[in-house]
C-alpha cells in the first residue's frame, strides 16, 4: 500500500488518529520543519508527542515531586533511579504501567509489562532482584474480570519465573471503575555496584549506534498512541497494538548486557531499553540528552518479516531489544559478545556531528529533522482544572458512621471481602524464593531481599488506593506516600525513594487534570516531609472505557533500607505473653472510603480527614529506631478493614492469639485512620521501648497462647475464633473465582 504523501497528509489529517493534533501539526510544519512532514516523520512525531512518551499533560504537575537528596545517584530522566545504599552499593528501581495492552491481551499484556520493566533496570548497569506489582480489577462476580485476573497473575509469573526473578510483594484491589479498564502496574528493583552505572546517552561523532536481541516484527507499532488515547470496547480487537514477548530470550540479553556493562564498559558509551515507541524514542533520546546527531540505515535493522516500511520498523514496539551506543573500533568486540549469548547484533547508524536525526531506508532519506523536534520541542498543553461536583457536595453532607451491632460477624463479613481477602492463590504462581535472597515474601506489609555479602537488607512495597482519591484527591496522594512509609517502616526499613504509576482517566476534562494536579501536589508534600524522593515513574492517563474513569489511582512503589537484616520485623506475632501496642494516631471515624463502607453501602463517599504527616514522620522514626534497637518482636500497619483486620491478620499462620482492651466502640475498629501499627514488644523491653515511644504507643493488650482474638471494647466485645476466620479469608477468593456467576 502506498503511503501518502506529504500534500495528502496535510489534506487527510491521518495523524488525527494517531494522537497528534492539528495544532501540534501546524506548529511542526511551520515553527520546527518549515516544510511539510512526509509519511514517516508524521509517524515519529506522533509517538514521540504522544502523553506516554513527551508528558506533555503531566509534566507541569510533575515538577512539584522533590527528586534529590544526598542519597539519589540518578533522578528522573533515565531508564531507572539510582540510590546509595553504602558500601559503594546502590539500588535501582522503577515502575511501568501496561494497563491498556492487558485490558485486550491480558497475558501477553501483563507479561511484556515486566520484561519491559527489567529491561529498564538492567539497562542502568544493574541486576534485577525482586519484582512488585499492583494490579486493580473490577468487581470478582463479572466472569470478564476472573478471564482477566488468571491471565494478568499467569502473565506476571510466567514471564518473571522464566526469568529467575523473584516476585515478593504487591497488591491486589477491586472496584467497579476497574471494570472496563483494569490497571497492571509492574515494579522492579535491581542491586548493583556504583562503578557499573550505566546512562542512555549517544556522544562522540563517528561512534557506533548497535542495534541487539531479537528481530523486529510488525507487533506493538502505535504502542505509545494507544496508551495516550481513550479506550473503548472498539479498542478491544487493537492486538496488534500489544507485544508479546519472549522471556528465554530477554534472560540471554540480560546477561549479555550486564557482561557488557560489567566488564567492558570501556567499550560503551550508553544504553537504553526499547520500550515505547521502539527504535524512534531509544535512538533521538540518547541523541538528544547527549546534545549529539544521529544517521540510521533501516536496512541494516534485523526484521522477522518482510517489505517492513520505514514507519513500520521505527514504531515496532518489538520486545527484547535494547539500543547501544558504542566507542569507534570496538564494534565486532560487542558483536562477537552478543554472538556467544546467541544474539544478533549489528550496526545500524552513527553519531553525526549537528544535531540532525536522520534516517535511511533503500537508500533514500526518508527522514531528516532536527533530534530536539522529538524530544524538546514538544508543545506542553495547558489544561484546565475544576473541582469535580461530588467534592463540594461530600464536603456538606455529614459523617458517614456504619451501625455495627455484632463486631464478629462484621470481622467475618470484611475478611471476606475481595481486596482484604488472602492473595495466595495468585501469589503463589509466583516465585517468590528463586535465588535464595527472599527473607520475607507476599503476604506481608512490604517484601525483604538480604543484600548478598553484607548485614543489610532492601525492603519493598506497592502502595495504591484510589478511593481515597476519588473522594480528595489531595489528602488521597498523601494517604499513598504514608501507607507505603507506613509498610516499609513497619519491616524495619528506613524508607529511602519512591517511584510511581500515576494512573487516571482523560486529561482533558477539567475535573480530571484537577485530581491529577491535587493528588501530585499531596504526594510531593507527603515526599518532603517523610525524605522520599521521586526517583522514577510513569504516568499512564486516558484510562478510560466508554468515557468512564478510573478512580484516579497514584501507585507507589518504595524502597527502604534495612541496616542489619537480623533486625528485619515480621508482621506477626512471635511469642506468648508479649505486650500489645497501638502505635501511632488516634483512632478517628475515618469510614469515608473505607472497606466497611463499601461493604454496607455499595458505594464510596464522604469526606476525608487530613493527615498531621510531621507528627507521622515523627513516630514512624522513633519506632524504627527501637526496631533497630531490637526492641520490637512483630510490626503490623493497620490499612484496609481497619484495626480489626490488622489484629487478624498478626495471629494468622501462627498459634497464637490476641486479648486486647481498647477505648474504640465496635464501629471504630474497623475505621481506617491512616499511620496506624499493631506492634508486639517482650515485656523486658517494655520501659525501654515506651521511653522512645512516648505517648504515641498505648499498650492494649498481650498475646495469649489460645488461636482466638479477643478485645473489649467501649460499646462490647470482639471473641472470635483465629482458625475460623483464618479459614474464610483464605477461601474466600477460591470459592469467588469458581463460582458460576
Amino acid at each position: 500500500m502506498a503511503e501518502m504523501t506529504p500534500e495528502e497528509i496535510k489534506e487527510k489529517k491521518p495523524y488525527l488518529d494517531w494522537s497528534l493534533t492539528e495544532r501540534e501539526y501546524d506548529f511542526i510544519c511551520e515553527k520546527l520543519l518549515h516544510r511539510l512532514p512526509n509519511y514517516t516523520e508524521t509517524g515519529l512525531f506522533s509517538v514521540m508527542w504522544s502523553e506516554h512518551c513527551s508528558y506533555k499533560k503531566s509534566k507541569p504537575v510533575l515538577r512539584l515531586f522533590p527528586n534529590k537528596n544526598e542519597r539519589v545517584l540518578q533522578g528522573p530522566g533515565e531508564g531507572a533511579g539510582i540510590i546509595d545504599i553504602g558500601d559503594n552499593q546502590a539500588v535501582v528501581f522503577k515502575a511501568e504501567s501496561h494497563n491498556h495492552p492487558s485490558a485486550v491481551e491480558p497475558y501477553e499484556g501483563a507479561a511484556t509489562g515486566v520484561g519491559g520493566i527489567l529491561r529498564d533496570i538492567f539497562s542502568m548497569g544493574a541486576r534485577p532482584i525482586a519484582s512488585l506489582d499492583s494490579l486493580h480489577f473490577g468487581e470478582i462476580d463479572r466472569p470478564r474480570t476472573k478471564y482477566l485476573i488468571n491471565e494478568v497473575v499467569a502473565g506476571i509469573g510466567g514471564y518473571g519465573n522464566c526469568m529467575g526473578i523473584p516476585t515478593i510483594a504487591g497488591e491486589m484491589t477491586f472496584d467497579e471503575c476497574y471494570t472496563g479498564n483494569c490497571l497492571v502496574n509492574a515494579m522492579s528493583v535491581g542491586l548493583m555496584d556504583q562503578a557499573d552505572m550505566q546512562k542512555g546517552r549517544a556522544s562522540g561523532i563517528g561512534n557506533a549506534v548497535i542495534y541487539v536481541g531479537a528481530k523486529t516484527g510488525r507487533d506493538g507499532i502505535h504502542g505509545a498512541t494507544f496508551a495516550s488515547a481513550d479506550f473503548d470496547d472498539e479498542k478491544e480487537t487493537q492486538r496488534s497494538a500489544v507485544q508479546v514477548g519472549n522471556p528465554f530470550m530477554e534472560k540471554l540479553l540480560m546477561e549479555a548486557c550486564l557482561e557488557l556493562t560489567h566488564d567492558h564498559a570501556d567499550w560503551l558509551v550508553g544504553i537504553q531499553d526499547m520500550g515505547a515507541a521502539g527504535i524512534v524514542s531509544s535512538s533521538c533520546e540518547m541523541a538528544s540528552k547527549a546534545d549529539s546527531g544521529m544517521e540510521l540505515d533501516l536496512d541494516f535493522v534485523p526484521q522477522r518479516e518482510t517489505n517492513m516500511s520505514a514507519y513500520e520498523i521505527m514504531l515496532s514496539e518489538s520486545q527484547e531489544r535494547m539500543l547501544l551506543c558504542v566507542r569507534k573500533g570496538h564494534e565486532e568486540d560487542v558483536i562477537k559478545l552478543f554472538k556467544e549469548y546467541d544474539l544478533e547484533a549489528v550496526v545500524i547508524g552513527r553519531v553525526t556531528e549537528g544535531h540532525q536525526y536522520v534516517l535511511r531506508h533503500h537508500g533514500k532519506v526518508v527522514t531528516d529533522i532536527p533530534v530536539s523536534s522529538l524530544t524538546e520541542d514538544v508543545l506542553e498543553e495547558p489544561s484546565e482544572e475544576r473541582v469535580p461536583q461530588r467534592i463540594l457536595d461530600a464536603k456538606k453532607a455529614p459523617e458517614y458512621v456504619p451501625e455495627v451491632e455484632d463486631a464478629n460477624e462484621m470481622l467475618k463479613k470484611i475478611l471476606a471481602q475481595p481486596t482484604i481477602a488472602s492473595k495466595e492463590m495468585f501469589t503463589q504462581t509466583y516465585d517468590s524464593q528463586v535465588r535464595t535472597s527472599t527473607v520475607v515474601g507476599p503476604g506481608s506489609d512490604s517484601g525483604v531481599l538480604r543484600v548478598r555479602g553484607t548485614k543489610k537488607g532492601l525492603s519493598m512495597t506497592t502502595d495504591g488506593n484510589g478511593r481515597f482519591v476519588y473522594l480528595d484527591p489531595k489528602i488521597g496522594g498523601k494517604r499513598a506516600v504514608a501507607e507505603a512509609c507506613a509498610n516499609i517502616v513497619s519491616s524495619g526499613a528506613l524508607p529511602l525513594g519512591m517511584t510511581d504509576c500515576l494512573n487516571y482517566g482523560d486529561p482533558n476534562v477539567p475535573e480530571i487534570y484537577w485530581e491529577l494536579h491535587q493528588s501530585v501536589e499531596g504526594m510531593a508534600e507527603a515526599c518532603k516531609v517523610f525524605d522520599t524522593p521521586v526517583i522514577s515513574g510513569n504516568v499512564s492517563l486516558y484510562n478510560e472505557n466508554n468515557g468512564e474513569a478510573i478512580y484516579g489511582t497514584p501507585m507507589v512503589g518504595m524502597v527502604g533500607l534495612i541496616k542489619d537484616i537480623k533486625h528485619v520485623i515480621p508482621s506477626f506475632v512471635q511469642t506468648e505473653g508479649a505486650n500489645v501496642y497501638l502505635v501511632g494516631d488516634k483512632t478517628g471515624n475515618d469510614f469515608a472510603g473505607s472497606e466497611i463502607q463499601k461493604m454496607l453501602t455499595g458505594k464510596i463517599n464522604g469526606a476525608l480527614n487530613d493527615l498531621d504527616l510531621e507528627h507521622m514522620n515523627l513516630y514512624m522514626r522513633n519506632l524504627l529506631n527501637a526496631m533497630e534497637q531490637g526492641l520490637v518482636q512483630s510490626s503490623h500497619d493497620a490499612s484496609e478493614g481497619g484495626l480489626a483486620v490488622a489484629m487478624a491478620e498478626t495471629v494468622f499462620g501462627t498459634e497464637f492469639g490476641l486479648k486486647l482492651d481498647l477505648d474504640l466502640t465496635k464501629a471504630q475498629l474497623f475505621s481506617e485512620t491512616p499511620g496506624r501499627f499493631i506492634v508486639a514488644a517482650a515485656p523486658e523491653n517494655a520501659a525501654a521501648f515506651e521511653k522512645i515511644l512516648g505517648d504515641d504507643a498505648v499498650k492494649i493488650g498481650v498475646v495469649t497462647s489460645e488461636h482466638e482474638i479477643k478485645a473489649d471494647l467501649a460499646d462490647g466485645k470482639l471473641d472470635v475464633s483465629a482458625d475460623e476466620a483464618q479459614k474464610i479469608w483464605e477461601e474466600a477468593l477460591p470459592c469467588l473465582m469458581k463460582s458460576k456467576d
